[in-house]
């Protein structure tokens, strides 16, 4: 009967920590989408409809510019990657990305993103949708009708809720 309790202790031991990966995994979005504040970003069509991954929009964000030059302002040696943070600036209706850096914002919304790819990662560049949604997002994003519906929660971490219409005015 012991072997059984073992046997048992060690499956259950393995679901947990696996429970808990997936926990740790989803940890950011979901934070933002349950406690984050929600701005609008303009949005650009990126890469159209992938056959392997299935009916989505890659979206590129015209505010946040890439650091794959390998710089940040003033704070990265070339070919430095990691964490940035971009802060939001109210532009009008909308918000856009100001200077990325490598420190923190003290105040005011920012995104927390990684560089340590060819481009600019935030968590909100891809919007996945069924297939006849998909083609009329990207259609409305590449006529430049577009904004992104975003939340963003006190750690920078973001959440992509939706894309449409750009607001009038």
């Amino acid at each position: 009967m012991t072997m059984l309790t073992s046997r048992v202790a060690r499956v259950a031991t393995v679901c947990a920590v696996q429970l808990a990966l997936v926990g740790v995994a989803v940890a950011g979005p979901l934070s933002a989408r349950a406690t984050g504040e929600e701005y609008l970003l303009t949005v650009t069509p990126f890469d159209p409809v992938d056959p392997f991954r299935g009916a989505y929009v890659d979206l590129a964000y015209p505010g946040l510019t890439g650091t794959s030059t390998g710089t940040v302002e003033g704070q990265l040696a070339p070919g430095e990657r990691g964490e940035v943070f971009v802060p939001l600036v109210q532009d009008g209706r909308v918000w856009r990305g100001g200077e990325a850096t490598r420190a923190r914002p003290s105040a005011g919304p920012y995104l927390r993103c990684d560089d340590s790819q060819w481009r600019l990662r935030c968590g909100i560049e891809s919007y996945f949708l069924p297939q006849g949604e998909a083609k009329a997002v990207e259609r409305a994003v590449a006529g430049g009708t577009a904004v992104s519906r975003i939340r963003v929660d006190s750690r920078g971490n973001a959440a992509l809720i939706a894309v449409e219409r750009s607001p009038a005015g």
